[in-house]
């Protein structure tokens, strides 16, 4: 009996000793098969960190981002706006600050207060990049020197490149007829061959690097494109009215680059509009010449929006397929618009660029002078000009009346009162 009840004793306890043995491989079992956030194997993202750990940790002073504070001239700009401040926009995919036409009187080194002020404002807007679409200064006068034209360009440095070089922010631009002209002589030669040379010069000095991320310098600075992620631009020299077929071939085959198919919207950059809007510039030379020709090209290799100075004059339109963003000035000399009477303002623009809208990009414009928005409805509903008729962003050609259609038919042939 005594043999019996050992040989239970000794069943009993080999079976609690097994018991013991399983549920610890059970527990080790159990914690091997969870991720913990040390491995070194994969790392994290912070969304896939929140989810392991179900809910996100409290921000302490040392996980916030906090902005910098504005310098003094950005803040007492956005302050002078009133209670509210200085309008900012919902931040995009990109975002661009849009400036044109700063130039003064010819031989001019000196700047308006409105680009100052312009500049001043960038640090408000927190822009991915900013272009310019031409007259950075105040040439095309046959007296300059060299010596002054190198003058208006170290000018321009001090004033405008270089504190974007300062802050890292990419400078794009095109050339306008008032930094060098490409107009010629009925020889062929440039006009303005001096001022092209001084021009060149200081862009290819690597001192005055714009830090674009150039595809193609080609001619630099007169044509080349360069692209910021999911963005590709082209300058072309819109100086002058002409571009020789060269140059639009090269054009066309940088439009169809790899860069080019890759990017999610191109834009292009020149001087002269395709179509006028402001009062002073609607006649030939003053525009881009064979606009038709020029706007099926741009259509045929899917330019989104064609980005110009010259005008003078803010006016966002579309014609076919083609989005025309014409630059309001931050310089001397801002224009009324045709058949207007609308008075002249200076202006600078924001272009939110998203490449998940329908629109793709979204403009916010202000009066330089007020820090106020100009809003589409200000503006004339279309425009008409020697060349044709430009329709405001948000007008299709069905909106208008028949008083309207009829405004622009007195004045231009039917085939040229359609956008």
């Amino acid at each position: 009996m005594h043999f019996w009840r050992s040989l239970l004793r000794i069943f009993l306890g080999t079976l609690a000793g097994l018991a013991i043995v399983l549920a610890l491989h059970a527990c080790q079992t159990d914690s091997a098969s969870k991720p913990t956030p040390n491995t070194s194997a994969t790392t994290l993202t912070e969304s896939q960190k929140n989810e392991y750990q179900n809910t996100e940790k409290p921000k302490t002073d040392s996980s916030v981002v906090k902005d910098e504070p504005l310098p003094p001239a950005t803040k007492a700009l956005v302050d002078s706006v009133g209670s509210k401040g200085l309008y900012n926009p919902p931040k995009g995919d990109v975002r661009l600050v849009v400036i044109s036409d700063l130039n003064s009187s010819y031989g001019s080194t000196d700047y308006d207060p409105e680009v100052d002020n312009g500049l001043a404002l960038i640090p408000f807007w927190k822009p991915d990049m900013v272009v310019c679409s031409g007259d950075m200064v105040a040439g095309q006068f046959p007296s300059l020197t060299e010596e002054q034209m190198k003058a208006m360009w170290t000018s321009f440095d001090d004033r405008v490149a270089a504190p974007l070089r300062k802050a890292k922010l990419p400078y794009g631009f095109t050339i306008g007829n008032h930094d060098a002209s490409s107009a010629r002589s009925l020889s062929g030669k440039f006009l303005f061959d001096l001022e092209r040379k001084v021009a060149s010069k200081f862009w290819n000095d690597p001192t005055h690097n714009s830090g674009v991320e150039f595809v193609d310098r080609f001619e630099f600075p007169f044509y080349y494109t360069f692209k910021y992620k999911d963005v590709f631009f082209l300058a072309w020299d819109g100086s002058s009215d002409f571009i020789p077929k060269d140059k639009l071939q090269w054009v066309e085959k940088a439009l169809q680059s790899p860069e080019a198919k890759a990017a999610k919207i191109k834009i292009l950059l020149g001087h002269l509009p395709l179509y006028a809007v402001a009062v002073g510039r609607n006649e030939p030379g003053e525009v881009m010449s064979n606009t038709e020709q020029l706007q099926a090209m741009l259509e045929r290799n899917q330019v989104h929006t064609y980005i110009s100075g010259h005008g003078h004059a803010y006016y966002p339109a579309h014609k076919g397929k083609l989005q025309l963003l014409h630059m309001g000035i931050l310089g001397s000399g801002p224009r009324p618009y045709l058949d207007s009477r609308l008075p002249p303002r200076k202006s600078i623009t924001v272009m939110d660029i998203n490449f998940s809208s329908p629109a793709l990009t979204t403009y916010t414009t202000y009066d330089m002078r007020t820090l106020q928005l100009i809003k589409f409805d200000e503006l004339p509903r279309f425009i008409s000009s020697h060349n044709g008729m430009v329709l405001r962003r948000d007008v299709k050609m069905e909106d208008l009346s028949s008083s309207e259609r009829a405004t622009c038919e007195g004045r231009l042939s039917s085939d040229l009162c359609r956008a």
